[in-house]
């Protein structure tokens, strides 16, 4: 039996995880084999390593909100790796302002999570669902469905920052600094979405729903703030190497396949079923895009 341990302890073993999985992606970027000859794809391999790691917790304590955190944790790891190990000195207008983006958003996001994480006591409530619904393959659904998939994806949304860190010359600058704007700009939103979802959680009233302040102007701002940065992403991609231009937004495709396809059509029917109210929310107020909300009906 798995002794589920209180707040503190439960931020102790996530890191311990995530310092074990690192440690382990490191080791075979230190003394792994060097036959791939790709940089990208040596960081992928050791990327992967490290979710296997993390997955062996989540088995462990029965827990896949173990791998909740590692989605924004590794992208900065991999750009300084890459920056690092590549062509480019410190002396890349580029890279820096990359390296920017990329920890505003990364500090963001795991400080959200830190902020609302209860304790290995709770799991995100979609694991469950998602498992339950393999049956006896259940295994292959928190492997692959939760750890490796999400891995995938956002490795694929990174690759538009292994092109920007790793290809020599100024490129497009006016369209770096186009991309550092719309970057700084998504995090934004997303730490203002997030902020007032917080407010609203402590002082909301039983049966009432979100829609104040951005979350007026779109049903998932988080969400749209999301896809903005990973497509700030591609943008530095395609203004280090215009050329590669038909194939760095595929990352982008990828989340936003993600969010329309499965987490914004479940959250949906989550809010519905605990809140029917929530259909006039849905009746005057954008999905995604923000924009102005449609006046009430009566």
């Amino acid at each position: 039996m798995t002794v589920t341990p209180n707040r503190t302890g439960s931020f102790y073993l996530v890191t311990v995880a995530y310092v074990v999985a690192v440690a382990a992606g490191a080791a075979w970027l230190l003394w792994g084999p060097s036959a791939t000859g790709r940089l990208w794809l040596d960081a992928f391999i050791a990327d992967v390593i490290a979710t296997l790691v993390v997955f062996v917790f989540s088995r462990a304590y029965r827990n896949s909100s173990f791998y909740d955190a590692f989605w924004s944790v590794i992208p900065p790891l991999l750009l300084i790796y890459w920056w690092a190990a590549g062509p480019l000195g410190l002396d890349s207008l580029r890279s820096w302002l990359l390296l920017i983006v990329v920890m505003y958003w990364a500090v963001r996001l795991t400080g959200n999570w830190a902020y609302s994480f209860p304790g290995l006591h709770h799991e995100d409530w979609r694991y469950p669902l998602l498992r339950a619904s393999a049956g006896r393959w259940e295994f292959l659904a928190d492997l692959f469905g939760i750890h490796l998939v999400p891995t995938v994806q956002v490795f694929l949304g990174m690759l538009p920052v292994y092109v920007a860190v790793t290809t020599p010359g100024p490129g497009l600058v006016w369209l770096s600094w186009v991309a550092f704007a719309t970057g700084i700009g998504a995090v934004t939103l997303e730490l203002v979405a997030d902020t007032q979802m917080h407010r609203f959680v402590r002082d909301k009233k039983p049966g009432a729903v979100m829609d104040r302040g951005v979350w007026s102007w779109s049903r998932h701002p988080n969400y749209f703030g999301e896809i903005s940065f990973w497509f700030a992403l591609a943008l530095f991609g395609v203004a280090a190497a215009p050329s590669s231009a038909w194939w760095l937004f595929v990352g982008v495709l990828a989340m936003l396949a993600m969010f329309l396809g499965a987490s914004i059509p479940m959250m949906e029917k989550r809010s519905l079923e605990r809140r029917p109210q929530y259909q006039a929310v849905i009746d005057r107020v954008p999905m995604l895009v923000p924009r102005p909300p449609r006046k009430a009906t009566v």
